[in-house]
């Protein structure tokens, strides 16, 4: 008997779940970034401009969704020059497109304009950011509480450490990929830091983003749209449908490669996807497992066999071109 690990049925949404517009510091308004996105075969974009949710509903339409969020920054403030900071970045994205107040909001942090575009609880008293694990956990925790998905982003280019995010709790997601900082030379293709996550014990998702501010020229190779997105499997393009999806892990992260199926069978992990050069298994021991094509050919359908003493696995599909897609982790406690 199967068992669909990405949903048999539903059709697959792309999406970009961390970019920046006009609002903050990008150069494209959100308009131009739905138009922009939407033709290169995207249905999902969040604006998570920093520090500022403000909702873009009037830009969705039946063959694309606008999702509200922002990005909440924790900087390491203690030293003098930021370059050297340390800094933890998260992306809150707002489950119900009617939720619009902005969680963990600090009045004394904008100017009179800023503060008159953002909706927030004026009764609850301004959220105090500082750079340690308590503040960072309050705030995935007060985010999720108040109905929002939280994702750990781009910790290369926050210089943080194995102790720094392995303190973290709570957050729905980590980016496995984010392209800007991938473009930018940081080794931000993040396989190393989610295992240190879900070897903790942390059950928590892996997505790919581009987090684009759209800034150099866009025929060139420093273009920061297009380089890493979410699969959404959902069973229609509405808002609601495509944050069921996130909630439950209806999703695989990507910079290029598909995958069109995964599913149990026994105890045996099949994977369908476009033509690979290697698709690799890994799990929380040293037991790591890669198939290839056979006769030099490239794979597209391959089997791995679990065991029960793994306690999580997760697949990596790679290109000819050394391109990533990874699933999200699965425990055998609850899929086996």
């Amino acid at each position: 008997m199967k068992k669909y690990l990405l949903p048999e049925t539903g059709q697959f949404y792309k999406a970009n779940l961390h970019s920046h517009s006009t609002v903050s510091d990008g150069t494209l308004s959100p308009a131009e970034m739905k138009a922009l996105y939407k033709s290169r075969g995207y249905a999902v974009l969040a604006c998570t401009d920093h520090e500022i949710m403000v909702p873009h509903h009037d830009l969705t339409d039946e063959d694309f969704v606008m999702l509200t969020g922002f990005e909440l920054g924790f900087d390491e403030g203690w030293r003098p020059n930021f370059l050297h900071a340390r800094v933890c970045d998260l992306c809150m994205i707002a489950l119900d497109p009617e939720n619009d107040v902005q969680p963990c909001f600090n009045r004394t942090y904008f100017s009179d304009e800023k503060r008159a575009l953002i909706h927030f609880d004026e009764t609850e008293p301004d959220f105090i950011k500082e750079y340690n694990a308590d503040c960072i956990n309050e705030a995935i925790r007060i985010a999720r509480e108040k109905g929002f998905f939280v994702t750990y982003n781009h910790p290369k280019w926050s210089l943080e450490r194995y102790e720094q995010y392995t303190k973290y709790k709570g957050m729905n997601a980590m980016e496995i990929c984010n392209y800007s900082s991938f473009i930018d030379g940081y080794d931000e293709y993040n396989g190393g830091v989610y295992d240190d996550l879900l070897r903790q014990g942390k059950r928590i998702f892996a997505i790919g983003t581009d987090d684009n501010h759209n800034r150099r020229d866009p025929k060139g190779r420093m273009w920061d749209s297009f380089g890493a997105f979410t699969m959404i499997k959902a069973d229609s393009l509405d808002y609601r449908s495509i944050t069921n999806a996130l909630v439950k892990g209806n999703f695989y992260a990507s910079q290029g490669p598909e995958i069109h199926g995964l599913w149990l069978e026994d105890d045996v992990l099949h994977v369908e996807c476009s033509p690979a050069d290697k698709v690799v298994c890994t799990v929380d021991q040293r037991r790591c497992m890669s198939r290839y094509g056979e006769n030099g050919a490239p794979a597209t359908h391959v089997t791995f066999e679990l065991k029960p003493d793994d306690v999580y696995f997760r697949v990596t599909v790679i290109d000819g071109h050394g391109l990533h897609a990874d699933t999200n982790a699965y425990f055998t406690d609850e899929v086996l």
